[in-house]
């Protein structure tokens, strides 16, 4: 068998409110979304019980995350006052908020995305 990769792959949600800056359109006004949150993880060995990581931990550390943002007016939060809360920024804020908590020797975080609609998101990734 060659070399290859395993992913796991968990959907969270939250509902939080924002206002794009230096924006020319409706989503400059006050309005709010339910996002969606995709959260894949990436690794290549197996722990002794056959997995990457349990599925709950990526569950617990993604949820106690989206708690800080969810039901928000995402542009009071430190980091969109320097950062547009955009679909964009909200999912690389996740993403180095979580590879912190779950990122090591044997796995990483790949991606995550930030759905702001059933038809639009927005990825950051590692490299």
């Amino acid at each position: 068998m060659g070399k290859g990769f395993y992913e796991v792959k968990i959907v969270s949600d939250f509902s939080a409110a924002h206002n794009l800056r230096n924006f020319r359109g409706k989503c400059e006004n006050l309005h709010g979304h339910n996002w969606k949150v995709e959260v894949i993880l990436r690794g290549r060995e197996l722990d002794g019980s056959g997995m990457l990581i349990d599925f709950k931990e990526v569950k617990e550390a993604t949820r106690e995350l989206l708690q800080e943002v969810d039901h928000q007016y995402l542009n009071d939060l430190p980091f969109f006052r320097e950062h547009n809360p955009s679909s964009e920024n909200i999912a690389r804020y996740l993403f180095e908020r979580l590879a912190q908590r779950l990122n090591n020797d044997n796995r990483w975080l790949l991606r995550v995305s930030a759905w702001e609609s059933a038809d639009a998101c927005a990825t950051f990734m590692s490299e």
